[in-house]
């Protein structure tokens, strides 16, 4: 039999344990949900740059660094715009050179640590593209929301919005192309991002509560003159879009979808985040009942959102089987169950919502064949 002191220091111990439970869960989902916008998502490795020459960047050989297409380099202070790998020119078995198209802003020096990026352009449409262009503010339920406008003749809209580790710059990889096309464009900043309300709990909660902020876009560009809308999100804009056009009081604007790498299963995407961040695997099951706990997210809710009967206008879909925080497997399962809505498009040497990245004039060949019937 137990002594009432035995039965004390069990009691103690067990409560301990329970406590490192769940603080060790706080950690795990913090590392998942606090991602910065800006700041390179944290399955992308740093890569040395060992020389910049002649038009070249030399940079640590890795997967990564060999990918087709053109990227962003960031680093503290600095922005660059990497362009396909050269082969030809001369480097040593272990770091390849890939074309250096400008330094935007800061210097490249040998020995600098760098991450791969998609946004190819900083600053704002005036400064990155030369496009007209208004800093708006769209009235949230947090408080007013920045915005770019950047106005064509035509009535249907698009509406741009960002997802994990980017913000409102990452859309300006085809702004331009969809200026040519004479869509307005309003590239939404949302609650988290700098210069937009914070969220209440200080968490990304992967599009839940966040697409609250695209459906005040929405109200907005109706106020302002658009007769129909076309959604367009990565990541976790993507589903926020989904969630929108499921939701939405004016879901009946909305004439069309592009989802690029949607995440549409958010228990895997806070695990790979939060493993990327090296949480431990056993605290992974901790991250999400954490993050349920702390956000109120539920899969279900996200599921609902892209069930197919749920998908009610024209929809491209754009994703690949590298991305590795959301997995593409719910997307061709929602495109094979609705192929009279929805087109995938499959991109493949990519990782997480740097699609175009990898092959451009592919891309904007899969994105004019969708919005041509929807002008």
């Amino acid at each position: 039999m137990r002594t009432p002191r035995a039965a004390a220091a069990a009691v103690t111990v067990a409560t301990a344990a329970v406590a490192a439970a769940v603080a060790a869960g706080r950690f795990a989902c913090d590392a998942a949900l606090k991602t910065r916008p800006g700041k390179p998502l944290p399955t992308e490795p740093r890569l040395t740059v060992h020389a910049t020459a002649d038009g070249g960047i030399t940079l640590t050989r890795t997967l990564a660094s060999l990918r087709p297409g053109v990227y962003g380099l960031a680093a503290d202070g600095t922005h660059a715009i990497a362009g396909p790998v050269q082969d030809a020119t001369p480097h040593t078995a272990d770091t390849v050179v890939r074309r250096l198209d400008g330094v935007t802003h800061g210097s490249l020096e040998p020995g600098d640590k760098v991450w791969l990026v998609p946004n190819l352009y900083v600053g704002d449409p005036g400064s990155a593209l030369g496009l007209e262009h208004s800093d708006v503010d769209v009235p949230g339920e947090l408080g007013p929301l920045p915005a770019w406008f950047v106005p064509a003749v035509r009535d249907t809209w698009i509406i741009t919005v960002h997802g994990l580790g980017a913000t409102r710059e990452h859309p300006m990889n085809v702004m331009r192309f969809l200026n040519e096309r004479h869509f307005p464009v309003l590239d939404l900043a949302y609650r988290g991002d700098l210069g937009a309300p914070r969220s209440p709990d200080g968490l990304n909660h992967l599009g839940e509560t966040e697409w609250r902020d695209l459906d005040a876009a929405i109200r907005y560009a109706v106020r302002y003159g658009a007769r129909r809308i076309i959604l367009y999100g990565w990541s976790t804009g993507a589903t926020m879009a989904l969630r929108a056009a499921a939701h939405s009081a004016l879901r009946e604007r909305i004439s069309g979808l592009v989802l690029d790498s949607p995440v549409l299963d958010w228990e895997v995407t806070l695990r790979a985040l939060a493993g990327a961040r090296h949480t431990p695997g056993f605290l992974l099951p901790l991250a999400v009942r954490a993050a349920q706990g702390r956000t109120g997210v539920r899969g279900d809710r996200i599921a609902s959102a892209a069930r197919p009967d749920r998908i009610t206008v024209p929809t491209l879909l754009v994703h690949g089987p590298d991305d590795t925080i959301a997995p593409w497997g719910p997307s061709r399962r929602l495109a094979a169950s609705r192929p009279d809505l929805v087109t995938l498009h499959t991109v493949a040497d990519a990782p997480h919502a740097a699609l175009w990245n990898a092959d451009p004039a592919a891309y904007e060949e899969a994105l004019r064949r969708f919005l041509t019937p929807l002008m």
